[in-house]
């Protein structure tokens, strides 16, 4: 290989390094968790009926797979959406 491309290589390599995330230590944008969804985040893949027995401080909206939802954007409300097995397969603020 070519000097040029092996310095493009070396360029690559280091441009995707940068690009990985830091796992779960990644910190939350307090902007974008108004409802405080980043610390439900641990119910992914669980029943949605889980949350039928939880309190919650924020209002809540449980959503099952294919369902109609309203299109009001209520930031400190958490959603639980669900996937075709329903369970959980996403939680956040809106």
């Amino acid at each position: 290989m070519k000097l040029v491309g092996k310095m493009a290589l070396v360029a690559l390599l280091a441009t995707l390094a940068g690009c990985q995330s830091g796992g779960s230590s990644a910190s939350v944008d307090p902007e974008l968790d108004h409802c405080e969804a980043s610390k439900y985040q641990k119910y992914i893949g669980q029943p949605l009926s889980v949350i039928d027995a939880m309190n919650f401080a924020h209002p809540v909206r449980s959503i099952p797979y294919n369902a109609s939802v309203t299109m009001d954007f209520n930031l400190n409300r958490i959603n639980f959406s669900a996937d075709s097995k329903d369970n959980i397969s996403q939680v956040y603020c809106g």
